[in-house]
């Protein structure tokens, strides 16, 4: 890392499309966690920006081209000085010029000298990024080490809708967090396809009520982001999450365990890890009625409940079946006899890797902070100990390396 007051060095790249109004947030946050940020906007990204504003919000001289003070040599110097380089939004066009080598900005110089970590953030219309020249370049970038986000789904320019939008600032800077915290670290899920569930599950009673759980979904969460960070193609499937979605990360909302079964099993088909990390309701009514129940005075009617179909049974008897190479990770959460609790559950369920914690009495559920014991089918226990939701899954990743062909 530079040595500029132990602050981490971050390039911020500023392509010419209309999101880089929302970058100014993403440049405020950076700033006001301690980060150094030089700002290298190119010269359409001044038509949507000025320079006055990215240098009041970074309190650093703005670099706009390659003849800005020369004597410096900034073509080179930027990039060898950064401990990261984050460009967002990164039009197609920056995308096709960095795929290709090409240097004809000072952006573009930057990037060939950086020997950091590279976060791209694309931003464009749906047909741009659909493009097939666009897949290549982003998989010729992925191929090299950078970390390529998919743009987030929602309202792009004009009345068109579509995948192409930019993430949110809050998800961009953590996306740039766990950039920096792993530092020169290889990709190493580069080229891997991860499905992820998070959340918690609910079942219907009547329109108002539910029988649900406490889980915030935030561990799925945190497995997201890190599974990003370390280059994975990532889909996460969220069970009733009140939280932003992950930058990079394909989300697929559901409500219900049967809705979650269906769902996983039509993404489960492709992917090189599943992990199962969503709470998920055992048992549901047998039937939902479709107005709210009312008090009459008497003793309410018992609800029948019936047993909701075994997600990560079921995705485990799916790959003996087919005879795939998946690896399967399922998460057990306990309230005693855990380790015990654990291993029974491992046995009944085949996955490769069981994350088994402690629940209730505030832990886990809704924290940022977790523990864990990662059981392996192998007979392997791993303690994980107490500590950020984040520190959990990059452990959890590893151990998902380790076991994963080569």
């Amino acid at each position: 890392m530079s040595d500029t007051g132990n602050k981490p060095q971050v390039v911020l790249g500023v392509g010419g499309g209309i999101a880089a109004y929302k970058v100014c947030e993403l440049l405020r946050r950076l700033t006001e966690s301690g980060h150094r940020v030089r700002v290298v906007p190119t010269d359409e990204a001044l038509r949507f920006v000025g320079e006055p504003t990215w240098a009041a919000l970074s309190g650093q001289p703005v670099a706009t081209g390659v003849w800005d003070a020369v004597h410096e040599v900034p073509h080179v110097r930027i990039g060898q000085s950064a401990d990261l380089v984050l460009v967002a939004p990164a039009t197609a066009n920056i995308l096709a010029k960095a795929a290709a080598g090409l240097a004809d900005d000072l952006l573009t110089n930057t990037l060939l000298t950086a020997r950091c970590p590279v976060v791209f953030a694309p931003a464009m219309h749906t047909e741009m990024w659909e493009h097939p020249a666009t897949r290549a370049n982003v998989g010729t970038l992925r191929s090299r080490g950078a970390i390529v986000l998919d743009p987030a789904v929602g309202r792009l320019t004009g009345a068109d809708t579509g995948r192409g939008r930019l993430p949110e600032p809050a998800e961009l800077f953590e996306a740039a967090r766990l950039a920096l915290r792993r530092g020169a670290a290889v990709p190493d899920l580069a080229g891997r396809r991860v499905v992820i569930s998070a959340g918690g599950t609910r079942e219907s009673i009547d329109p108002v009520r539910f029988i649900g759980n406490h889980s915030s979904g935030k561990q799925g969460y945190a497995l997201a982001r890190t599974a990003v960070a370390r280059g994975a193609d990532v889909t996460l499937v969220a069970a009733n999450v009140s939280l932003s979605d992950p930058a990079g990360a394909r989300v697929v909302q559901v409500t219900s365990a049967v809705e979650l079964a269906e769902v996983m099993e039509a993404e489960r088909a492709d992917a090189d890890v599943i992990v199962m990390s969503a709470a998920v309701a055992d048992f549901r009514p047998a039937a939902s009625v479709t107005s709210k129940i009312k008090k009459s005075g008497a003793a309410p009617a018992p609800i029948e409940l019936v047993e909701n179909p075994d997600v990560l049974a079921g995705l485990v008897a799916a790959r003996k079946r087919e005879g795939t190479g998946q690896i399967i990770v399922g998460f057990a959460a306990e309230t005693d006899d855990v380790l015990a609790n654990g291993r029974a559950k491992l046995a009944r369920k085949g996955c490769d890797l069981l994350v088994v914690n402690q629940v209730g009495g505030g832990r886990a559920f809704g924290t940022e902070d977790n523990q864990a014991v990662v059981l392996g089918s192998d007979g392997t226990a791993v303690e994980i100990p107490y500590g950020p939701k984040e520190d959990l899954a990059d452990r959890v990743w590893d151990l998902v390396g380790e076991r994963s062909p080569r």
